[in-house]
């Protein structure tokens, strides 16, 4: 089967973010690229994620979206997903889930603040909210321009993508990416850890502040700075 390997890691990690407690029903999806092949390959809309095969994987060309294999309808997110890796260079894998506690952050139209280093291990600063579509955007192109408000949110805050893995839609959910599929499930899952750790200090401390920039870079950069040293070689 054509493009065997890749599809087989999209059902892999389709089925662990159900796993991992991040999706009910089908309310998400997973992607992950072959830049070397030129192509995506992502979960097809509305198909239960124990029941996928690697077959149902519809894959498509990254510079302009044709269908390349598969039989079933791809993900209704797919056109974000797309113009996330047109425009995210690095990124091999992204994730879209509506896991609760970063949806509610998402619904309530709010970032994410750095309020300690078990978020600055994943995030080098606030999990952003990107900005809202307008009208003309949701009634043309909705899903397309989820993406280009995204990259729109990233560029206008010169934020490294790669350094801060995720961001909150307004009103709808997160979206978390990686160099690879699993680096990218990793991330949504710590992106949900960071929302509820977020959403109790804040019950517990409603004035709470943020972390200093100065720990905030000592604990993010020690894992994915140049002179990183936590974990093994």
């Amino acid at each position: 089967m054509k493009y065997s390997e890749l599809r087989k890691e999209v059902v892999r990690i389709n089925q662990e973010i159900v796993r991992a407690g991040l999706v009910v029903l089908t309310w998400g999806n997973a992607s992950a690229a072959d830049r070397a092949a030129g192509v995506m390959a992502i979960k097809p809309s509305g198909v239960d994620y124990a029941s996928l095969k690697p077959e149902d994987i519809v894959v498509l060309a990254l510079d302009d979206g044709r269908v390349l294999a598969g039989r079933l309808r791809p993900s209704s997110d797919t056109p974000t997903h797309l113009h996330l890796y047109q425009q995210f260079a690095g990124v091999g894998g992204i994730v879209h889930t509506h896991s609760v506690r970063a949806t509610a952050w998402a619904q309530a139209g709010r970032a994410i603040p750095c309020f300690g280093t078990t978020h600055a291990d994943h995030f080098h600063g606030p999990v952003p909210l990107a900005r809202k579509l307008t009208k003309a955007e949701v009634a043309s192109g909705y899903e397309l321009n989820t993406g280009v408000a995204i990259v729109d949110t990233f560029r206008r805050g010169k934020l490294d993508p790669l350094h801060v893995p995720g961001v909150l839609v307004p009103g709808h959910a997160p979206f978390a990416w990686g160099r690879t599929a699993q680096a990218a499930l990793e991330n949504a899952v710590a992106l949900e850890a960071v929302a509820g750790l977020a959403l109790d200090t804040l019950a517990l401390q409603p004035k709470g502040a943020p972390l200093p920039q100065h720990l905030l870079d000592k604990h993010f950069l020690r894992k994915h700075g140049t002179g990183a040293y936590y974990g093994q070689k």
